[in-house]
């Protein structure tokens, strides 16, 4: 048996989030944003998939974001930690300026996609893997007509949808990163097929302008570039 839906969702913004700081493992909470954003999109979310099981990552930006679409759909949250996001080692909480600044070398390798070994960051690799395990046990407690919600975080949902398509989480990069509260679905390919799983969509979200939902509920009283709008989706 296995989960025949499968449905990874991004955790609401954070104070990291809005200050572009790479979180990592870090436990940061949500930010009244994304507390908002984490009913919005889990109302959104619930209007389309119903889970029969919620699985989240045990940081709480994720947990709470989790609970707020499990509330809709009246079950309760498992969490786990091989859903946490992808370890950044030092150069978590720093900006991407902060990183440059310390970390030239390394940091110029890594926005080409090399991985920041001496940072002490995990392995793309290994995220993929810790990701994919816990997704794969997960989806077999559950049948074909039923749908596994997996709550988590920007990096690591990137490279476990990599992986699950079947393609090298070390060398592929033509996922963009889900933005806060957004979502890829899957649905599980036949018996013998390869990949296991198909995308169906990626980066959905709640009907709002993207620069509405970067800046929450009192979005028309704070206008400008300081709102995020535009802004590639920070990790974590």
């Amino acid at each position: 048996m296995t989960a025949g839906t499968l449905v990874l969702l991004r955790h609401g913004r954070t104070a990291y989030n809005a200050g572009l700081r790479l979180q990592g493992q870090i436990d940061i909470p949500l930010d009244e944003v994304g507390r908002w954003q984490a009913e919005q999109g889990g109302a959104a979310l619930a209007a389309s998939h119903h889970a029969a099981l919620v699985v989240s990552s045990d940081l709480s930006r994720a947990a709470d974001t989790a609970a707020a679409y499990a509330k809709a759909v009246g079950v309760d949250v498992v969490t786990d930690p091989r859903l946490r996001e992808r370890s950044f080692g030092e150069w978590e909480g720093l900006t991407d300026a902060e990183i440059a600044d310390s970390w030239p070398e390394e940091h110029a390798a890594w926005r080409s996609g090399a991985e920041p070994v001496r940072a002490g960051a995990e392995s793309k690799a290994l995220v993929a893997e810790r990701m994919a395990m816990a997704v794969e046990e997960h989806a077999e407690t559950l049948d074909k007509t039923e749908t596994l919600v997996v709550v988590s975080h920007g990096a690591a949902i990137t490279l476990a949808v990599t992986c699950l398509l079947g393609l090298d989480p070390a060398d592929w990069r033509g996922l963009h990163g889900l933005h806060n509260v957004h979502w890829s679905h899957l649905h599980r390919s036949g018996p013998r097929a390869k990949p296991a799983w198909r995308l169906v969509a990626h980066n959905v979200g709640a009907d709002y302008p993207l620069d509405v939902w970067q800046a929450g509920p009192d979005w028309n009283l704070e206008p400008g570039p300081e709102n995020g709008a535009g802004t590639q989706p920070a990790q974590g």
